[in-house]
């Protein structure tokens, strides 16, 4: 049963979390996003209406899934399928890239309807899931450590701030880490804001064009990575944090904003993960079941910057490095530890979930597919090995 819709369950912490989830979705992916659209041969001016729609159209379904389901379910655009279009977009006419974009989305529409990513999701296990999560937020882990070495006063001054606010104000732990990390970097020049005025960009209609040659060498490919790399994670990121996710209701809605906003940049809509992870923490709120104001808050946030477009990318990017990958690296560390720490309970699973987070955290690509997905399938492979009869008894 659904808690109640409060205000009440909106508190400091959550609006937090979801500025970091925007703040780091923004500030890691923005250039990519950006690379993608020129690649297609859209305008400087059409890259803003892009980054304009992505961020309307991920504010209205982070904020309406999110309130309707009462579980952080933070949208995102699709990061490793913006990669692939980088490389495979130069040359192809922009209305054709338009077509790609649209058959995608109908695809990812289809799925949902006919209920098939639900029935493939729901056989993976749970420590499997856990482990491939795990694997993915280590790398934030590692990078907040590492940004000791771009800027040691900066990011020392924010993990022992940090460290004071986990013992006295558990709650606001990182809300209090933020704003001690862009006074120390205000105070030390480091924000350096861009001098371009904020301004409104609006999206503008591309006619979407169909070809036999690019649905099938850009859009098949396109689709099963953002299906994969994207929304797989995405929904994994859900069901381990104890969220019973309606995948295929989430695959239908995604799938039909995309398809709708497609014409207008919107390439793609789909559930997020690393983002999400930042408004599924215990610093959040104690109870699970309050913390969807998160990702709600993250959903507005969103909207301010698509109201925006590329400025607002420029804004985040002010930002000095070490203070995001800090920032990240705290706010998914409680995430992280729940997440290996189901990945490890039961031992039965126990050596498939260790490859799983070993493959996911390496980084590998095969075949234009990340880390993550193959991470899914070598320990899923590992599992159905594991489960053969009489192989557990030999090994004992």
């Amino acid at each position: 049963m659904r808690p109640a819709l409060s205000l009440r369950h909106l508190t400091i912490p959550a609006i937090s979390a979801g500025f970091v989830a925007v703040l780091v979705g923004y500030t890691s992916s923005a250039a990519i996003i950006f690379q993608a659209a020129g690649a297609a041969g859209a305008s400087v001016l059409q890259i803003g209406g892009w980054l304009t729609m992505l961020g309307l159209a991920m504010g209205v379904t982070s904020l309406g899934l999110s309130l309707w389901y009462r579980a952080p379910i933070l949208t995102a655009w699709s990061t490793p399928g913006a990669a692939l279009l980088v490389t495979s977009l130069p040359g192809t006419p922009l209305d054709q890239a338009v077509g790609v974009f649209v058959f995608a989305a109908g695809l990812i529409f289809l799925c949902g309807v006919t209920g098939l990513f639900a029935r493939l999701i729901n056989h993976i296990p749970q420590a499997i899931s856990a482990a491939m999560l795990a694997g993915i937020l280590l790398r934030f882990g590692l990078d907040a450590v590492g940004a000791l070495k771009l800027n040691f006063t900066l990011t020392a001054s924010m993990c022992f701030v940090w460290l004071l606010s986990r013992r006295y104000l558990p709650r606001y732990a990182i809300v209090i880490t933020l704003l001690a990390g862009l006074a120390i970097a205000a105070v030390s020049g480091e924000i350096h804001f861009p001098s371009q005025p904020v301004r409104l960009t609006l999206p503008q209609f591309i006619a979407p064009h169909f070809t036999l040659s690019t649905l099938l060498g850009i859009g098949i490919p396109f689709f099963l990575v953002t299906m994969a790399s994207q929304n797989a994670p995405g929904i994994a990121t859900l069901q381990t944090a104890g969220y019973p996710a309606p995948v295929s209701s989430l695959m239908s809605w995604t799938g039909l904003t995309a398809l709708l906003l497609a014409p207008f940049g919107g390439f793609t809509v789909c559930i997020a993960a690393i983002t999400a992870a930042i408004c599924m923490g215990p610093d959040v709120h104690p109870d699970p079941q309050r913390r969807y104001w998160a990702a709600a808050c993250a959903g507005f946030f969103y909207l301010l910057a698509g109201l925006f477009g590329a400025t607002i990318g420029q804004l985040f990017s002010a930002l000095p490095p070490a203070l995001i990958h800090t920032i990240a690296g705290l706010a998914l560390l409680g995430t992280l530890a729940g997440s290996l720490q189901r990945a490890m309970a039961n031992e039965k699973q126990r050596e498939a979930a260790v490859i799983t987070f070993l493959i996911a955290a390496s980084g590998l690509t095969m075949l234009g597919t990340g880390a993550a997905f193959w991470g899914l399938v070598g320990g899923v492979l590992c599992h159905l090995i594991f489960s053969l009869p009489g192989l557990r008894k030999r090994q004992s």
